[in-house]
């Protein structure tokens, strides 16, 4: 069995702040990131099927990733639940899409929570492999499939 690994890479803005950082990143800012998603499978070679040679349709996967994390985080302010005061929650209606988490919304952290919503959407015929998230252009996670296996 032959297997073939695609790629289809995203973009989206989002603003976060990482409560007891001591850095600058402890205040509300904003990133420009960049996501890869891999995913590995048989090539489907049965005649006159719509995704005859492919492994899977790259539309299907940007519909997948796009309604489970581009179109919740796009032109987002992620904040932990627990880390957020009242008055802030009181005021969400300042910010449309103020997204609240149950993690401190580090990248490492956003890889393991979109791990978890893709793992749950993908079709059987494909196995999620691979995700990169560039928070900017020199810093950025990586999850592995074979570092979570079970």
């Amino acid at each position: 069995m032959k297997r073939i690994r695609i790629t289809k890479e995203f973009g989206f803005e989002m603003a976060h702040a990482l409560k007891f950082h001591e850095g600058p990143c402890k205040n509300i800012h904003g990133h420009s990131y960049q996501l890869a998603v891999t995913v590995r499978g048989t090539v489907n070679t049965e005649k006159g099927r719509p995704d005859q040679g492919m492994v899977m349709d790259f539309g299907d996967l940007k519909k997948i990733v796009s309604q489970q994390i581009i179109q919740w985080l796009d032109h987002a302010l992620v904040l932990c639940e627990e880390d957020v005061p009242k008055q802030l929650k009181a005021g969400a209606l300042f910010f449309e899409k103020l997204v609240l988490v149950n993690y401190q919304p580090t990248c490492e952290n956003l890889l393991l929570d979109f791990a978890d919503k893709l793992l749950k959407e993908l079709p059987e015929k494909v196995q999620l492999i691979h995700m990169l998230l560039r928070e900017t252009p020199s810093s950025y996670s990586e999850w592995y499939s074979e570092d979570n296996s079970r």
